[in-house]
């Protein structure tokens, strides 16, 4: 058969397998098991990576990244460790921190281009999705991660928290002090 096949008998036989029985099978030599792992999980990283990024290509190098990683460190990855999802964005978050500070190409906050309307923006939404995209890329990254995780992704403050490893408060307040930096973005911005 061929690997096409393979593969779609592997992703049939095994998607009934938890994460732990996944990692057991790859730090025993099972390839499959890990394609499973990075099929499952490869989306969520991408979507989070993309979201603290602004960048597809960027997003994509970091989820590649934080399977490598995987793949020298089985022992490390914890699928309990507030669940399937946190433990590899909590490997991503130090490759997006390294990417931003090897690039150093950040736009300032001040310095997003507002005044561009786009051909299908429409004037009778509060927020363009791309300007609020744009928003969110140019935050400093201890307001960003915050405001990917809990308003992007949907975690509560406490999940936030054990994947920053910082107190539930330190979420919150990051969080407010991060919407009252897009606020005000956006009102200067209708102002214009």
């Amino acid at each position: 058969m061929n690997t096409a096949g393979n593969i779609l008998d592997m992703t049939m036989t095994l998607p009934h397998s938890s994460d732990r029985d996944l990692m057991e099978r790859f730090r025993q030599g099972d390839s499959d098991a890990f394609t499973v792992l990075y099929r499952t999980h490869s989306p969520d990283i991408f979507r989070f990576a993309f979201h603290m990024t602004g960048n597809r290509i960027k997003a994509a190098e970091i989820t590649q990244d934080v399977f490598v990683w995987l793949i020298h460190h089985p022992s490390r990855f914890d699928a309990e460790r507030g669940g399937r999802f946190s433990c590899l964005a909590g490997v991503a978050c130090p490759f997006v921190r390294r990417e931003q500070r090897m690039e150093r190409r950040w736009l300032s906050f001040e310095h997003v281009a507002w005044n561009q309307p786009s051909e299908a923006h429409d004037p009778g939404r509060a927020i363009d999705a791309e300007a609020l995209r744009k928003a969110v890329a140019v935050l400093p990254m201890r307001y960003r991660e915050p405001v990917v995780l809990c308003d992007l992704e949907g975690h509560s403050y406490e999940q936030a928290a054990r994947l920053l490893d910082c107190p539930v408060g330190t979420i919150r307040s990051r969080l407010h002090r991060a919407h009252e930096l897009l606020a005000r973005k956006f009102q200067r911005r209708k102002t214009l």
